[in-house]
C-alpha cells in the first residue's frame, strides 16, 4: 500500500516524506489556499522540493494537482491541464468526476499527461475513470462516512469491478478524505491501492495505548538498570 500526503504545505510535505517515506502527494484547491501560496507559486514550490530530493521524473513521485473547478467545458479543462503538466512530469491532473471532465481526462490520457479522476463516490463513477485509462481515481471517504454510510463495502465493490476487468493495477485505486486510522485499515482491507489522508492523521496512525505504556516499562527497566 502506498502513502500520499493531502497538502499543499511545503513544510508537512518535507516532514512527512523525511518522517516515513510518503509516496506522492494529493492537492485540491482548498490545501492551495491554506498553503498562504497562490497557485502556481505553489507548483513552483514543489518544483523546487521535488528537484531537491532527487525525485523528478513521470513515474516517480506522482503529485496531484487540481484544475480549475470552476471549469465545466472539456476544452477548458484540458487546457489547463496540459499547461500544468508542461512544468512538470511529476504532475498529474486532478479532474472532477463530471461529463466535461470524464472527456478531458481520456483526451489528457491520449496525448501522455496522466491523470487523476476525482470527486468519486460511487462504483460507477469509479468504472469510467478505469475505461478511460486514467492513472489514478480517487473515492472518497470520510465525506461519506461522516453522512452515515459505511465505505467498506463501496471500496471492496471498487476493488473487485477493477480485479474483474482487468483495470486493476493500470487505474490505481486511491482512497481520499480519509480521516482516521480506522478508515486507513477499512481501505487496505478492502483493496485499495493508496491512501491519501492529511499529515494529522498519520500521527495519529502511530499512536497506541500499550505503545505508550509499553516505551514507559521499558525506560522505568531501562533507568534502573547497570548499564557498564
Amino acid at each position: 500500500m502506498k502513502y500520499f500526503l493531502d497538502s499543499a504545505k511545503i513544510e508537512e510535505i518535507r516532514y512527512a516524506f523525511d518522517t516515513f517515506g510518503i509516496d506522492g502527494v494529493t492537492t485540491n484547491p482548498k490545501h492551495v489556499m491554506n498553503s498562504g501560496k497562490s497557485f502556481y507559486a505553489f507548483l513552483e514550490e514543489m518544483k523546487d522540493w521535488l528537484k531537491e530530493n532527487h525525485l523528478e521524473g513521470k513515474e516517480r513521485f506522482p503529485v496531484s494537482v487540481e484544475i480549475d473547478p470552476n471549469f465545466t467545458d472539456a476544452k477548458d479543462m484540458i487546457e489547463m491541464g496540459r499547461k500544468i503538466a508542461a512544468l512538470s512530469e511529476n504532475f498529474v491532473i486532478k479532474i472532477p468526476c463530471i461529463e466535461g471532465g470524464v472527456t478531458a481526462a481520456r483526451k489528457l490520457e491520449e496525448e501522455g499527461i496522466r491523470t487523476n479522476l476525482t470527486l468519486v463516490f460511487s462504483p460507477a463513477q469509479a468504472i469510467i475513470a478505469a475505461k478511460n485509462g486514467s492513472m489514478f481515481v480517487s473515492p472518497f471517504i470520510g465525506w461519506k462516512e461522516a453522512n452515515g454510510e459505511d465505505c467498506r463495502q463501496y471500496i471492496k465493490d471498487i476493488s473487485t469491478i477493477y480485479d474483474n476487468f482487468g483495470y486493476k493495477g493500470k487505474t490505481e485505486i486511491i482512497c481520499a478524505a480519509v480521516r482516521t486510522p480506522k478508515q486507513m485499515v477499512d481501505c487496505a482491507v478492502a483493496g485499495a491501492d493508496i491512501i491519501t489522508a492529511g499529515l494529522d492523521v498519520y500521527l495519529d496512525s502511530f499512536k497506541h495505548a500499550f505503545t505508550t505504556q509499553g516505551v514507559g516499562i521499558f525506560c522505568d527497566a531501562w533507568n534502573n538498570t547497570v548499564t557498564e
